[in-house]
């Protein structure tokens, strides 16, 4: 892998990066948070900055009950960050959130640009069509 992973603060969602000839592809497993959970930024030139912090829900504040088991994402925060490959195209960045899977897309850029030093962030769109495979959630502890 030509990037690596720079941090990543508790155990974060399930995720995959992969890179074809024209980018690089992360996908996040997000069940339970929405595109508006979602903070995705570029730091540093080339660190891809992803983190969420979703709120509370109401079942948290009912002390009516006791939890057994809770391992679902609505009551956690996380952060993950990569740094990119030098052929990563960082003014290029397209993200979309459907069915709780979170689709960074990075284009690769073989030419040599400017080093960018500034922190912005990128709009995570809709996306209509869910990935093959990372659809549903499961979850199967005994």
């Amino acid at each position: 892998m030509s990037g690596f992973l720079l941090r990543s603060h508790d155990l974060g969602p399930p995720m995959d990066w992969k890179e074809t000839s024209e980018a690089h592809i992360f996908k996040f497993d997000l069940p339970s948070l929405t595109k508006e959970d979602v903070k995705l930024q570029v730091h540093d030139d080339r660190v891809l900055h992803v983190s969420a912090a979703a709120a509370v829900s109401g079942d948290d504040l009912d002390k009516q009950c006791k939890w057994h088991c809770r391992e679902r994402l609505d009551n956690r925060s996380f952060c993950w960050e990569f740094r990119l490959p030098e052929n990563a195209n960082v003014d290029e960045i397209k993200a979309s959130m459907s069915n709780g899977v979170l689709v960074v897309e990075v284009s690769k850029d073989l030419t040599k640009k400017k080093k960018r030093a500034t922190k912005y962030a990128v709009e995570i769109g809709e996306n209509s069509v869910a990935p093959k495979g990372l659809s549903r959630f499961v979850c199967c502890k005994a």
